[in-house]
C-alpha cells in the first residue's frame, strides 16, 4: 500500500463491538425469585466498545465513524439513528441480514459490580476484512474495541489490518474484552507487536496473563511489542509503561453511580490526547478525567463531559502521578 494514501474525512474509524443495551439503574438488591423491584425507568442505549468509544470522542468534537455489524431490526436501526444524532458516521456500519443486533442486559446493584447478560447477535459477523474498506482512506486512529470477544476477529487478520494501517501512518489502539478464562496470549501475540496502544483493565488483564499485579501485567504486554500500555484499575486508577513513561496514576475523585463505558470513555480521552499531540503523562490525566465523568450516571455515555467540561475538570483537579521503577 502506498504510504501516502488519501485521507479520510474521519479522524477516528472505531470497530468491533455494537450493541443495544438495556440498563437498569442501580438496585438496592437483585430481586429475589417471583419479587418485583421498581425503578424509575429502564434506559435503552447503544453500547459496546466501538459504540461507546465513538460518541464519546464525538462530545469532544472529534470525526469518528464506527466499523461495526448489526441486524436488520429494530435495534440495528435505534443503534444506527443514534450514533447519527450523537454526530458519529455510519458509513462502515454493515447491516446483517440473518443475525439480530447484539444486545446487553447491565443490571446494576448498589456497592457491586455490574451484571451483564448478552446475546453476540450481529457481531458474530465481524470479521477483520471489515476493516479494508476503512482502510481505503485511512484515519489518523483505528480503534478496535473488544477484541477477543468478538469469535471471528482473528488474531492472525487483525495483525496484517494493523500492520497495514500502521505503515499508511495510522496509529492503532486496542482495547480488549474477556468473558472469562481462556486461552488469549497466542492471539495478542500476534496482533501486539503491531499495536500502538494496548489499554486492557486489570481485570481482563489477570485472565490473560494469570498475574495479579498491574505492573508485572503492563511490563509483559509490553515486551510482547505494544508500543504503549495502559491499566486501567476503575478507582486505583492506572499503570502505564512504554519506553519514555513508567507511572501509576491515581484515580480522580467522582460520585459513582454506573460503570458502564467508563473504559470505553478512558479510552476516548487518550485517543483525543493522542490527536492533541498531548504529551504520554497528558492524554492519560484527560483519559482519566472522560472515565471519571463516565461514571456518574445511569448509561454508557450520559455522563461524559464535553470538551469545555473536561478542560475545566482538568484545571480545577489534580491527580497523584508515582513514577515506577524501571
Amino acid at each position: 500500500m502506498s504510504t501516502s494514501p488519501s485521507i479520510s474525512t474521519d479522524r477516528v474509524v472505531c470497530a468491533g463491538l455494537i450493541v443495544a443495551d438495556h440498563v437498569c439503574p442501580p438496585l438496592d438488591h437483585l430481586p429475589r425469585p417471583g419479587e418485583l423491584v421498581q425503578v424509575d425507568e429502564l434506559l435503552l442505549n447503544i453500547g459496546g466498545g466501538a459504540a461507546n468509544t465513538a460518541v464519546d470522542l464525538a462530545r469532544l468534537g472529534v470525526s469518528t465513524a464506527v466499523s461495526a455489524r448489526v441486524g436488520d431490526d429494530a435495534f440495528g436501526r435505534f443503534a444506527c439513528q443514534s450514533l447519527k444524532e450523537a454526530g458519529v458516521s455510519t458509513e462502515h456500519v454493515l447491516i446483517d441480514p440473518h443475525r439480530p443486533t447484539s444486545q446487553t442486559l447491565i443490571v446494576n446493584v448498589r456497592s457491586q459490580d455490574r451484571r451483564f447478560i448478552h446475546s453476540q447477535g450481529a457481531n458474530l459477523g465481524f470479521v477483520a476484512a471489515d476493516l479494508d474498506a476503512v482502510l481505503e482512506h485511512p484515519p489518523r486512529v483505528l480503534h478496535i474495541g473488544y477484541f477477543l470477544i468478538l469469535p471471528n476477529l482473528r488474531a492472525d487478520e487483525l495483525a496484517l489490518r494493523f500492520e497495514r494501517a500502521r505503515s499508511a501512518g495510522v496509529i492503532t489502539v486496542l482495547d480488549v474484552a474477556t468473558p472469562g478464562p481462556g486461552h488469549y496470549l497466542e492471539a495478542l501475540e500476534r496482533v501486539l507487536p503491531h499495536t500502538d496502544v494496548f489499554v486492557p483493565n486489570s481485570d481482563e488483564a489477570e485472565l490473560i496473563t494469570s498475574v495479579a499485579d498491574p505492573v508485572l501485567q503492563a511490563s509483559l504486554f509490553s515486551r510482547m511489542g505494544a508500543r504503549r500500555v495502559v491499566i486501567t484499575r476503575g478507582d486505583q486508577g492506572v499503570v502505564s509503561i512504554s519506553s519514555e513513561l513508567k507511572v501509576r496514576l491515581a484515580s480522580y475523585p467522582i460520585d459513582f453511580v454506573d460503570g458502564s463505558g467508563g473504559g470505553d470513555a478512558f479510552n476516548a480521552g487518550y485517543i483525543a490526547g493522542l490527536l492533541e499531540g498531548r504529551s504520554e503523562l497528558d492524554c492519560l490525566k484527560l483519559a482519566s478525567a472522560l472515565g471519571a465523568s463516565c461514571v456518574r450516571k445511569v448509561g454508557t455515555t450520559a455522563g461524559v463531559f464535553t470538551r469545555a467540561e473536561a478542560e475545566e475538570f482538568l484545571i480545577s483537579h489534580e491527580v497523584a502521578v508515582e513514577p515506577l521503577e524501571s
